[in-house]
């Protein structure tokens, strides 16, 4: 076995850990101090110009988030700006619409393809000094006032800080939403340019995000039981399409899907504690949502970003203790995730009732955020850019 000792150690090399590891490079008078545990090596990211079809993943990106990303230089060269979100519930009354010019923003937010998000921040990393570390899954083995140990492998690693952010851990508070989401691509006969809607059906959220690489197509995230979503994956082409647009609605005209269809569990699960000791949870390792308004990742990278904030300063003096610092990020963090959390959580259950008094009050709600701007703006407000502290 072997030592090697570093300031901190982030587990995990998804676009959360990435966003961490270049934050901190940028203030580390020693990037090379910051290892980046990525795991095996990466498949090859799939081709900017693909057709959408060889790989339905998409991110949605809120405002806050893309001007993280392009601060970093990490923001990939093909989006799908946000400009609309379209908010209803199908077979009741009630709607709204927010827009960018509410806020006087370029956009509300955008989309982005996984792989292409995957490919600009491995460049930007690789070009950041940070240690890079591939392997087997690494684990928190222990840690002491000194700092902590940790397994990867057949190797041990030194840390003073380890920021677990590879999704792991977060079963402290638990809720299964007995839905599946079903994931693909759809292309519409009249596509509306900078438009997203988030429809609440009887079964559950159905949202249609534009798709970056093609402007007459759509990412679907389709939410029901979990007979119902496997029923859907299994019909043919056509079948699914028309069963799409009967859900959705003629709003953009006929839907038409020829992609893949995925298949995943919906839960909200969390950690109660994001910090113990000198261990920090972000990202899915302290919290994964309900997709329901595509919050889980800007969540996430708010994570990232408050705590590089917190550790800025102690990177010039790691000799010290860090464990304050990481209280008081866990501290600030807590309102944005129990707002978020909440947020996400209340949407598709209460939507979804069957309980025709609550969804004729669901559908008031939205009609009453459509005619007062003042109603709609603290929702929109954590939809741009999330509660920050």
């Amino acid at each position: 076995m072997t030592a090697s000792a570093f300031d901190i150690a982030i587990l995990g090399a998804g676009p959360v850990g990435r966003v961490l590891a270049l934050m901190l490079a940028r203030v580390a008078p020693d990037p090379a101090r910051i290892a980046l545990l990525a795991g095996a090596a990466p498949a090859p990211a799939m081709p900017a110009a693909a057709v959408p079809a060889a790989d339905p993943r998409v991110l949605a990106m809120n405002h806050g988030s893309r001007v993280l990303l392009e601060s970093l230089h990490a923001w990939p060269e093909r989006s799908a700006d946000i400009r609309n979100i379209h908010v209803s519930q199908r077979g009741r009354l009630g709607r709204t619409v927010i827009q960018n010019t509410d806020f006087g923003v370029p956009q509300l937010g955008s989309v982005v393809a996984y792989s292409g998000l995957h490919a600009k921040l491995d460049e930007c990393v690789a070009a950041s000094g940070v240690t890079v570390l591939t392997g087997p899954a690494a684990q928190v083995d222990s840690q002491d006032a000194d700092g902590v140990r940790i397994m990867q492998g057949g190797e041990t690693l030194r840390c003073q800080v380890a920021v677990q952010s590879d999704g792991a851990g977060a079963t402290d508070l638990r809720r299964d939403y007995g839905q599946h989401a079903v994931l693909t691509t759809a292309h519409a006969t009249l596509p509306r340019r900078g438009w997203a809607w988030e429809r609440f059906t009887a079964e559950g959220p159905l949202a249609l995000l534009p798709h970056p690489q093609t402007p007459d197509a759509y990412s679907v995230v389709w939410c029901s039981a979990p007979d119902r979503a496997a029923e859907l994956a299994a019909l043919d082409n056509a079948a699914f399409s028309k069963a799409l647009s009967a859900a959705f609605g003629d709003r953009l005209g006929r839907l038409s899907s020829q992609a893949p269809r995925h298949v995943f569990p919906l839960a909200l699960a969390a950690r109660r504690a994001q910090v113990q000791g000198r261990v920090a949870a972000i990202g899915n390792a302290a919290q994964t949502l309900h997709p329901v308004a595509g919050q889980g990742l800007n969540l996430g990278l708010r994570d990232a970003a408050r705590l590089a904030q917190a550790l800025a300063g102690w990177l010039a003096r790691p000799e010290t203790s860090p464990t304050a610092l990481l209280a008081e990020f866990a501290q600030a963090r807590q309102a944005d995730r129990f707002i978020t959390a909440g947020l996400t959580d209340l949407m598709p259950r209460v939507f979804a009732t069957g309980l025709a008094p609550v969804e004729h009050a669901c559908g008031l709600a939205l009609l009453g955020m459509d005619l007062a701007s003042p109603l709609r703006a603290p929702l929109a407000q954590h939809l741009l850019q999330g509660f920050r502290a």
